[in-house]
């Protein structure tokens, strides 16, 4: 205790710091005596300021100077001092990770491309150096999954390769992008992963093979073992459910029914039914896990669900139905005589609002069978699935509903199923549905069965499949005469030589061009089911009705040269003929092909599509010729009339045109002889034609 007094001094002295023995004062600890100017003082060390005596505070250089470290550095104070250190993306120039100011350091950038390249940004990804960090992009061929330019290495941009345009027409390239999908998705363990992918990779437009492909990944998901992953997470449950529906969801909204419609027939029909049937299932699967009684609705912008979960206990107290969109639907189980075991029992409803267009009947009738290409769905489209267990536990003894027209009703109208396979084919049915009432706008049903239902109108009614049956009967028999009438023209104007001149080497070829043009319509018109071999059926009728126009143009030209009496090099003007008749048309269809190649046939027939005007790269052409033989056939009668009015009175009218048409053999003088009828003129000057000879170069 007697050295406390002593101890309190010696703290107080430290707290002061030091009596300097030149100046003899007592200093603060973090300032010292020193003399300055002839007066001596206690002063603050470098980082303090204060009266140097009682008070020397840290001097916070960071805050009271600008930048005192430079550009693109942070700055740290310290007790007494301060350091600087670069920020993200830039380093020290000394090498250093921390330095002092005004030693000459300073922060440059870092190129992290030129470190780590494309292996920074991911496969397929080039790497952009910017002033503090960088940029990732896609290479060419390739685009972000997220949809954004620019991204970051760890923000989940991958870069997909971009699926050519026309890779829906090939099997190959379709498995091909399938396989890559599958292999992208791969990674992920939960299906609640998978949906959330494919949902962020759906969200925006699509080509027709990336729908093909998401449908099928969809499909692929662990959905067995979704039960057991969520069944102990209401939540989870929850969340999965609405994950599924949003990512349906966004294959059927309207913008996306384009998109669907330029698949293949066969496509479009299998993945739009694989994915109704994977979306009830998985369903179905996820309402098993509930473990107590439960009702569920999930909504989105073109589908509503409902689920209804309930055990045998409370299973006379639940009666399932909905109602929503002006549709209603119920289900009626049988009625049990014994005890209701044990167990769980699952319901799922599903409406479909815009999916209809696309589960109509082809609008082409190349089916075998006409009944079904008559209809068309007129309402939305509801799926109803049950599960229980055990399965005998809640048996369908019926299902009612009530389905409001998507248009005005037609006398013609049934309620149907999508009836499919395994191998996910489907069609329309009938079988076990029938209609129990109908008004004007709604329609009542009665199934005993589960599937999914629609009201199937009459899209033009029996009478009107039996016409187009009959009309295209009639224009195959007489497709079939005119072919056989052109081959007979053909074969009298390539093997009778005493006939052959200009003018039937031009309905020989005229002949031709309508025999093959013909030939290739009966044949492949309907063939539509194989896009590529439908689109080459187009091209070849595109080609070779073009060569007949053109060989029409032929004709009206050379009419127009010998009743002008042009003189002419006979072998010049051929090869000329030849060029125009084959090679014109093959330059109309190879530049339409380079432009619009995807516009060669259509779901309905083989033929040009009317899309984008591409009709016009026929109906172009054909005007043209129509109009210059037009033309020519104005001049004709304008010359034949104007020679006619100078010929001899004597001479009949026949010879007077015989006369226009060959001036050499004709006297100089000539007189008035009056106008023949038109008709004769016609039938003179048509005449002419077939007698001109081509010896001597005159037409």
């Amino acid at each position: 205790m007697k050295l406390l007094p002593f101890l309190v001094l010696i703290s107080s002295l430290l707290d002061y710091g030091c009596t300097s023995p030149s100046c003899n004062m007592t200093c603060h600890k973090d300032a010292r005596c020193e003399v300055q100017g002839g007066t001596t003082g206690c002063y603050c060390s470098q980082g303090y300021t204060g009266n140097g005596i009682t008070v020397c505070k840290d001097d916070n250089e960071c805050e009271n100077a600008t930048q005192p470290c430079g550009e693109h550095a942070n700055c740290t104070n310290t007790e007494g001092s301060y350091y600087c250190t670069c920020m993200s993306g830039f380093k020290p120039s000394n090498g250093q990770q921390i330095f002092v100011p005004n030693d000459g350091t300073s922060c440059v950038d870092v190129d992290e491309c030129s470190n780590e390249g494309s292996v920074a940004c991911g496969d397929h990804a080039k790497c952009e150096n910017v002033d503090g960090g960088f940029n990732c992009s896609c290479k060419e061929g390739y685009q972000p999954s997220t949809g954004k330019l620019q991204f970051k290495p760890n923000d989940g941009t991958s870069c997909q390769e971009i699926p050519k345009a026309k890779c829906e027409l090939f099997k190959d390239c379709i498995a091909e992008h399938i396989n890559r999908t599958l292999a992208r998705i791969s990674h992920l363990k939960t299906p609640l992963e998978k949906l959330q992918e494919i949902n962020k990779n759906t969200l925006g437009p699509l080509l027709p093979v990336e729908v093909v492909s998401y449908v099928e990944a969809l499909s692929y998901s662990s959905w067995s073992t979704m039960s057991d992953s969520v069944s102990d997470n209401e939540a989870l449950q929850n969340t999965t459910i609405n994950a599924l529906v949003n990512t349906v969801n966004n294959f059927l909204q309207k913008d996306k029914i384009a998109v669907w419609e330029a698949l293949p027939v066969d496509n479009q029909r299998r993945s739009l039914t694989k994915l109704l049937h994977t979306a009830e299932q998985a369903t179905l699967l996820m309402s098993q896990s509930f473990k107590k009684t439960a009702q569920l609705d999930a909504n989105a912008s073109d589908i509503a669900l409902k689920v209804f979960a309930f055990d045998s206990y409370h299973m006379k107290h639940i009666h399932p139905h909905v109602y929503t969109g002006g549709d209603y639907i119920k289900i009626s189980p049988k009625k049990r005589k014994e005890p209701h075991p044990n167990g769980t029992v699952a319901v799922v409803f599903l409406r479909y609002s815009n999916i209809g267009s696309l589960l109509s009947s082809p609008k082409n009738l190349s089916s075998k069978d006409p009944s079904e290409q008559r209809h068309t769905v007129s309402s939305a489209v509801i799926a109803v699935a049950i599960s229980s267990n055990p399965p005998t536990l809640y048996e369908l003894e019926k299902i009612t509903f009530t389905l409001k027209y998507a248009k005005t009703a037609d006398k013609d109208i049934k309620c149907a199923f999508w009836n499919y396979s395994d191998t996910m084919n489907g069609n329309w049915a009938t079988e076990g549905c029938e209609l129990t009432h109908s008004n004007s706008t709604h329609i009542s049903c009665k199934c005993n069965h589960l599937t999914h239902f629609a009201v199937l109108m009459s899209s033009g009614g029996s009478v009107g499949v039996t016409n187009y049956s009959i009309l295209t009967r009639i224009t195959q028999l007489g497709i079939i005469i005119s072919l056989i009438c052109l081959s007979m023209c053909i074969f009298t104007f390539w093997f009778f030589s005493e006939i052959q001149s200009t003018r039937t080497t031009i309905h020989k070829n005229l002949c031709c061009s309508l025999f093959l043009a013909e030939l290739i319509f009966l044949i492949g018109i309907n063939m539509n089911n194989n896009k590529l071999f439908c689109s080459i059926t187009a091209g070849l009728l595109h080609y070779f009705l073009l060569a007949a126009f053109a060989w029409m143009c032929i004709e009206g030209i050379h009419l127009y040269l010998i009743v002008v009496g042009v003189i002419y090099n006979k072998g010049f003007l051929h090869k000329n003929f030849y060029v125009f008749g084959y090679v014109s048309p093959a330059v109309v269809v190879g530049i339409s092909a380079a432009l619009g190649y995807k516009y060669y046939g259509t779901t309905e027939v083989c033929w040009l599509s009317t899309k984008n005007n591409f009709i016009w790269s026929f109906i172009g052409p054909a005007c043209l010729i129509i109009l210059v033989n037009l033309l020519a056939f104005a001049v004709i009668i304008y010359k034949v009339f104007r020679h006619t009015a100078m010929l001899k009175p004597e001479v009949s009218c026949y010879e007077n045109i015989s006369a226009t048409a060959h001036p050499e053999e004709q006297p100089l003088h000539l007189h008035f002889s009056g106008l023949c009828s038109s008709e004769k003129i016609s039938k003179a000057a048509f005449t002419t034609q077939s007698g001109a000879k081509d010896s001597g170069g005159v037409l």
